[in-house]
């Protein structure tokens, strides 16, 4: 593993142990083992860390989705049904891991509002994974797998905000769920969806 990488793995602890607000750049230099100096030479400036975190070391919702959109109505398909639930445990997975680290920007407004200006000029917000998901169910509408007269942005945000909550309580209660629970979780909320959008 290079410095980067390690840099990365670091952040991703520190972050998590002590949130984004307080996991400084020097605090992310020692747990990794290196100056200050190297950091800078391979990130601009910790929002790129962050946002490295989130595409590198947390469960990849990104590359689950394009492996979606990839296989999507080819002879070879996955039922609709096993690719929500897929989706869902990914996304569960995803939230359940980057919520402690996120939190933390939301305890300043300033903190927040640079953040934000930050990781929108990069295209790198949080609707992105919205955007994402409601494109993927349109490609399975297109596909005549989901009915036509779905409301399909809807059902990206219920599915990502049932996710979002599932995680939310989770870090409230200080409880890591078991792989099984979120397996269970993720196939009732497929399920559950596949009722309303299902052709």
């Amino acid at each position: 593993m290079g410095s980067r990488e390690e840099i990365v793995a670091a952040a991703a602890k520190v972050m998590r142990e002590q949130g984004y607000a307080h996991a400084t750049t020097k605090a992310i230099a020692q747990a990794a083992g290196y100056s200050e100096a190297l950091l800078y030479k391979h990130f601009k400036d910790k929002t790129e860390i962050f946002t490295s975190v989130l595409t590198e070391r947390l469960p990849a919702l990104g590359s689950t989705l394009d492996e979606l959109m990839d296989t999507a109505g080819t002879s070879s398909d996955t039922p609709l049904a096993a690719n929500l639930a897929r989706l869902a445990r990914i996304t569960l997975s995803f939230y359940l891991e980057s919520f402690p680290i996120a939190v933390s920007l939301f305890s300043s407004r300033e903190l927040l509002a640079t953040h934000r200006e930050r990781v929108l000029s990069r295209d790198r917000g949080p609707d992105v994974p919205l955007v994402r998901v409601a494109e993927y169910l349109k490609e399975e509408a297109r596909l005549g797998r989901i009915r036509e007269d779905a409301d399909l942005d809807a059902a990206a945000s219920l599915l990502l905000g049932a996710c979002f909550q599932y995680a939310f309580l989770a870090s409230f209660e200080d409880r890591e769920p078991s792989p099984k629970e979120l397996d269970e979780w993720a196939e009732r909320l497929a399920a559950t969806l596949l009722v309303a959008v299902a052709s």
